[in-house]
């Protein structure tokens, strides 16, 4: 579901797939989306977060070893993951500095954004 809240946000000069391998032959890693084109974005969506610094190593790995150019994650705007970010903004702007206000409005221009971000929806 919180795929399909993001799809009409992002501009269809991206080529929208789903379960993109992160590396090569035994890789098991995968972006939930990878949007194409203008650059290429790996997308991970988290429903609930857990642990966020296995989150941002995570997401830190996948980054170094898939030769994207920049990282989203969207998370399903809950309570539970408000109150979560909230509490860890801080520790995670070292990897997801932008927050979704720049982030999609780069993604509906068809841009890419100017770093990695953090997209709540």
């Amino acid at each position: 579901r919180v795929a399909t809240r993001l799809r009409p946000r992002v501009s269809e000069s991206f080529v929208w797939r789903t379960e993109v391998a992160v590396g090569g032959p035994g890789d098991l890693r995968a972006w939930d989306v990878h949007l194409s084109g203008p650059a290429n974005i790996g997308i991970d969506i988290e429903t609930r977060l857990h642990d966020i610094q296995a989150l941002q190593r995570r997401l830190e790995l996948k980054f170094r070893d898939s030769g994207v150019d920049r990282v989203v994650l969207v998370v399903a705007a809950t309570r539970h993951n408000r109150t979560v970010i909230r509490e860890h903004r801080a520790a995670l702007l070292s990897t997801l500095p932008l927050d979704t206000a720049e982030v999609l409005a780069a993604l509906r221009a068809g841009e890419a954004p100017w770093a990695n971000g953090l997209v709540l929806i």
